[in-house]
């Protein structure tokens, strides 16, 4: 019994190092990959730090639906809740400086994308994120004022959850940026498959899984 348990322990532990390591690796590698962009080459500050503000933004959207949907080892509800409201504030911190270190590089770009009358099409994927996120904290800090119960509140921040990430992806693969073609697919899918994955676990599998008793 005590030689099964030990096994049981051990093979918890090993998983767990390949979940964080995966993770760790997963994080670390768009930006390591930016970091060597023939992109950055005479760029100045304000643009590199928008586009990194970016890249960021989107790697927190990995974290976000691992901490819902409580799929990180070791970690317990209260400390996946605190920091799935952590990863969404640093997001809309991201958001804002990316959209401020592009103001600050090109105004008239900026203002052209903000006001729908942009040429480029990512520019629009990029507004619609942009007021999900905003909407969503929103949403978020005025919870226990809004005149709704707790289901119609989760729905909405679920839906607003993913028009984020659906449109963000878009918006990201439609930049020739800094990002390495593969490490961006890449990145994009683990987002879609992991919030799409949560958003059904969380929704439809467990409401339907029989309760034991």
């Amino acid at each position: 019994m005590a030689q099964t348990e030990t096994k049981r322990t051990r093979r918890s532990n090993t998983s767990s190092i390949v979940i964080w390591s995966g993770l760790i690796f997963a994080l670390a590698t768009p930006l390591i990959v930016a970091s060597f962009s023939p992109y950055l080459a005479y760029r100045n500050p304000a643009y590199i730090a928008a586009g990194f503000a970016g890249i960021l933004a989107l790697l927190l959207l990995i974290l976000q639906p691992l901490f819902a949907g409580l799929l990180l080892p070791n970690v317990p509800l209260r400390t996946a809740r605190l920091w799935h409201r952590a990863t969404g504030s640093l997001i809309i911190v991201a958001v804002v400086v990316h959209v401020a270190g592009l103001f600050v590089t090109s105004p008239p770009d900026t203002l052209d994308a903000l006001f729908l009358v942009s040429p480029t099409p990512f520019s629009l994927y990029g507004v619609l994120a942009l007021w999900g996120v905003i909407l969503t904290g929103l949403l978020v800090a005025l919870r226990r004022k809004l005149p709704l119960r707790y289901l119609p509140w989760a729905i909405l921040h679920n839906t607003l959850a993913f028009l984020i990430v659906m449109t963000t992806v878009v918006h990201a693969l439609l930049i020739e940026g800094t990002m390495g073609p593969l490490s961006k697919w890449l990145t994009c899918l683990a987002v879609v498959l992991l919030t799409t994955w949560v958003l059904y676990d969380i929704r439809i599998r467990r409401k339907k899984a029989p309760s034991r008793g």
